[in-house]
């Protein structure tokens, strides 16, 4: 059984508010660069890029991280150099936030360079977390049990979440 608990509207009226709150965080920066976890995190990160572009002029730049999520000790593969990202403002985004282990893995490889700034976004935090991860910001909490399955479906005009 799938149960609809993010729809398009809802999830267009939270990714404002996460761009928003990005750019409350980052006024002072002269640029804000934006890594969404490949593949459904990316996809968010590209909404929040447009709806940033929407609403600032600070330079913004959209790049993405592929991690093995079976094994994120395996080498994480970035759009862009790491070097780039030297003394930048970073955010970091991923769709659902389970138990931590891919973001913090992430969190982990992007701190080999001195940044200026670091945030972390994500749609959905599940509460399930098993590494110490703290989450910046989120759309929404759900506590679920953990037998439960969130998907974020991207399609053209109707992004939803279900819980399966």
């Amino acid at each position: 059984m799938k149960n609809k608990i993010l729809d398009q509207d809802k999830i267009n009226k939270i990714v404002k508010r996460l761009a928003y709150q990005i750019l409350e965080s980052n006024l002072n920066s002269s640029e804000i660069i934006l890594i969404g976890i490949y593949e459904n995190g990316y996809n968010l990160a590209n909404v929040i890029f447009k709806e940033l572009k929407l609403i600032t002029k600070i330079n913004t730049e959209l790049y993405f991280a592929k991690v093995n999520k079976k094994s994120p000790l395996d080498n994480i593969v970035f759009e862009c150099e790491k070097e780039y990202l030297r003394n930048k403002s970073i955010v970091l985004i991923d769709d659902v936030l389970n138990t931590g282990k891919t973001l913090i893995y992430c969190v982990k490889s992007l701190l080999d360079n001195e940044l200026s700034s670091f945030k972390t976004v994500v749609l959905i935090d599940r509460n399930h977390k098993k590494f110490p991860i703290k989450v910046d910001y989120k759309g929404i909490s759900i506590s679920t049990s953990i037998a439960d399955h969130i998907e974020l479906v991207f399609e053209k005009n109707n992004t939803h979440a279900l819980i399966k």
